[in-house]
């Protein structure tokens, strides 16, 4: 080997080891904003107490923080790229440490909903902007695994989040929910600082004022009507205004970025095949199942079977236990078979799984359920680690940003669509059946009609050409 080989194989490693180091920074500030988003479920009760109000009024601090964070989502792109990604996304954990304090020192509703509305600030610009990091760390052939890095938080954190807020809120207080993201913050912005380096966008554009209020009112009421569709007892009536209202407000938003210069969102990247399908349109169908299964999986066991929160939990970990046991081999299966097939055949796995999960009862034999439940937790973490990163396969540089905050958008979405279409349809069950709670008949239905979701998304990826994403993978057709 020539020196001129052996430096280009030491700066070919160096390369990649700091490639992995950047994802791993990435991934320790989602897991602090993913956890918080699930972890604050468990306190409500008791922070009603400690407030002096009833436990439905703490809803609304789960609220503002999904409202807030949908409003800014759509200037994190322009931000990071104006101003450095490394930059902006330092500053949104500061906010979303700062903030996560002022929860937990919180005197009062009013002071909690403010503080949880600057803490959906900072994880507005956290997801995107840092996405947009790894992406720009990240050379093709690295890029499976530097997205399956920053994709275990959102598989991990929200299996975690209730049981540790469960542990927390018993044996210490609810404060501590919102303290424990202190030190996580301050570590995060401490490695950030260290590993993450600054890279900034050249002649960048003014801001997009009319797109950015466009964009983010539509999205904002987008999100509400699915959110409400969950809680809200008032009629129908408010729910189809919004959603009407939203879907207005995205389509002359979505005109707009077509007509004007420099739009705040380059919708360009729709244009890219394999962007599309794993964002757009399968790749949303297919999050919409996989997002439904940990809402229902926990009333099944709580409501259908009747168990404790603690029994559920035990299941619970099984499934994330699954989701973590799939990392180990999601690159070489993708370098072996490539994105149409495992998308295919693993969408296909996922989604029976789905439906079988519906068909557990009390009296199935535990090794049964365990299983059954692994191999969803697998399926799952292999899904969404393959979208992630067959989405960006092939988008140029131009289009990260852009391409980082829609896809953010869109998955922002598809979570809570998956989870109003699967309360909508226990609802329905129960309603025309004239109970006052689901039972099991009902989990089979809702269950069924989520995985008949995924069934139809893991044909739609057989529209993808079988080199598909080979770059990033390392596909080789036989």
């Amino acid at each position: 080997m020539t020196a001129v080989e052996t430096i280009d194989k030491t700066d070919d490693t160096q390369a990649a080891r700091r490639a992995k180091i950047v994802a791993l920074v990435v991934a320790v500030s989602f897991f602090m904003q993913i956890l918080d988003g699930t972890i604050v479920t468990t306190s409500l009760p008791q922070m009603a107490a400690s407030f002096g109000v009833q436990p439905v009024s703490m809803s609304i601090g789960i609220t503002v923080y999904m409202l807030t964070m949908a409003a800014f989502i759509p200037l994190s792109g322009w931000l990071g790229d104006r101003y450095g990604a490394r930059r902006v996304f330092m500053a949104s954990i500061a906010v979303f440490t700062l903030a996560s304090l002022f929860c937990g020192l919180s005197h009062g509703l009013i002071e909690f909903v403010l503080a949880r509305a600057v803490q959906g600030m900072g994880s507005a610009l956290m997801t995107p902007v840092g996405r947009i990091i790894v992406l720009k760390n990240a050379r093709k052939s690295e890029l499976v695994q530097a997205i399956a890095l920053i994709t275990w938080p959102a598989l991990t954190a929200p299996v975690v989040g209730p049981l540790l807020g469960g542990f927390i809120t018993t044996y210490a207080s609810w404060h501590w929910n919102f303290l424990i993201n202190l030190p996580i913050g301050i570590l995060g912005m401490a490695l950030v600082w260290r590993f993450v380096p600054e890279q900034r966008e050249e002649n960048v554009g003014r801001l997009d004022v009319r797109g950015f209020i466009l964009s983010a009112a539509g999205l904002t009421l987008l999100l509400a009507a699915l959110e409400l569709s969950v809680k809200w007892d008032g009629g129908i009536a408010p729910i189809a205004l919004m959603l009407v209202a939203g879907i207005v407000l995205s389509v002359m938003a979505t005109r707009h970025f077509l007509r004007v210069a420099n739009p705040l969102l380059d919708l360009s990247a729709f244009k890219v095949h394999t962007y599309a399908i794993a964002t757009l349109s399968a790749g949303t169908a297919s999050r919409v199942a996989i997002n439904a299964t940990p809402f229902l999986l926990p009333l099944l066991f709580q409501l259908g079977f009747g168990l404790s929160s603690i029994e559920a939990g035990a299941y619970l970990l099984v499934y994330f236990l699954g989701n973590l046991g799939m990392k180990t081999v999601t690159t070489p299966l993708l370098a072996k078979l490539g994105f149409r097939t495992v998308l295919f055949f693993n969408g296909m796995i996922a989604a029976l799984s789905i439906i079988g999960c519906g068909f557990l009862t009390p009296e199935t034999s535990r090794v049964v359920t365990y299983a059954l439940l692994f191999v969803a937790g697998l399926s799952r973490s292999m899904e969404f680690t393959a979208l992630n990163t067959l989405a960006f396969a092939d988008i140029n540089p131009a289009q990260r940003s852009s391409a980082s905050t829609l896809s953010s958008m869109l998955q922002q979405v598809s979570m809570l669509l998956g989870v109003a279409i699967a309360a909508a349809v226990l609802n329905v069950s129960v309603s025309l059946r004239g109970l006052d709670g689901p039972g099991l008949i009902d989990f089979r239905l809702a269950f069924a009609v989520i995985g008949a979701i995924g069934i139809v998304s893991s044909f739609r990826f057989l529209q993808l050409a079988r080199d598909a994403g080979a770059e990033v993978s390392g596909h080789k057709r036989g």
